[in-house]
């Protein structure tokens, strides 16, 4: 694996991203290495999948299995396999739903991933935090922090969009997406994964909206939204501090840029 060939790779990403409004050809760039570099970015200590396979039982004959699955990727042939559901607590006492997906299948994921992180880090606000590489949710308490101590701000405006991976429009993603990424090969990546459903008591559910929590595409893709929401912000209100935290929102403004944005 050549670490500045996959630089590189994202460089031109970014450098195209920034200078056109719709991408058009990028799956070139997703090769063995590209996979190599996504395998290494997988965690290997998760729960697997419906077909039982773990990292190490996929690491056996990795370069093989890479290779098979980047060919069934580009070909059109690869087969998005429903994610296995199950549940963890909440501080509420309600369960939250997760959707746990193969490992191969985390593996793909993870590589049409760096694609579209390459391209939507041109878009997001410096202000945004949530589900972006290299960024956290101290960071994002600490501009709130910052903007309170240093700008003379007057309101915090807390927003939780309810249930937000499992609400997510499959319509309004693909809306989102075809004003960035029109690459034949992401695009019907992206679509499988949304219409693979998900296995629960030996039942197979096809959601029409929502994006299953567990599965590394599912951040990213749920962070469009967000960005989205940042182009409008940035449009008509001039907010002094504005932190995104996941599907949580902070905003923060000096009083008479409040009573603009109430207008």
């Amino acid at each position: 694996m050549n670490p500045a060939n996959l630089s590189t790779k994202r460089q031109w990403i970014a450098e195209l991203a920034r200078s056109k409004s719709v991408l058009f050809s990028l799956h070139h760039v997703i090769d063995l290495d590209w996979m190599k570099e996504a395998y290494r970015l997988t965690r290997k200590d998760g729960a697997p999948g419906i077909d039982g396979v773990t990292a190490a039982d996929y690491e056996a004959a990795l370069e093989a299995n890479l290779l098979d699955l980047l060919g069934r990727i580009k070909s059109g042939r690869y087969h998005a396999p429903p994610v296995r559901r199950t549940y963890v607590p909440k501080a509420d006492g309600t369960q939250r739903p997760l959707g746990i997906p193969t490992f191969e299948d985390k593996v793909a994921q993870r590589a049409i991933t760096m694609v579209l992180e390459a391209i939507y880090e041109q878009d997001f606000l410096s202000c945004s935090y949530g589900f972006r590489p290299g960024r956290s949710a101290h960071q994002a308490l600490h501009a709130l922090r910052t903007g309170f101590m240093t700008q003379e701000l007057w309101w915090a405006l807390d927003v939780d969009i309810r249930k937000y991976f499992d609400t997510i429009s499959h319509r309004h993603l693909r809306a989102f997406l075809d004003q960035r990424v029109t690459d034949g090969v992401i695009r019907r990546m992206i679509d499988k994964w949304l219409a693979a459903g998900v296995l629960e008591d030996g039942h197979l559910h096809r959601p029409t909206e929502g994006t299953p929590q567990g599965g590394v595409i599912s951040p990213p893709a749920s962070a469009l939204v967000p960005c989205v929401i940042d182009f409008v912000v940035d449009l008509r209100i001039d907010c002094s501090a504005m932190t995104e935290m996941s599907r949580d929102r902070e905003t923060c403004c000096r009083k008479e840029v409040c009573r603009e944005a109430q207008r």
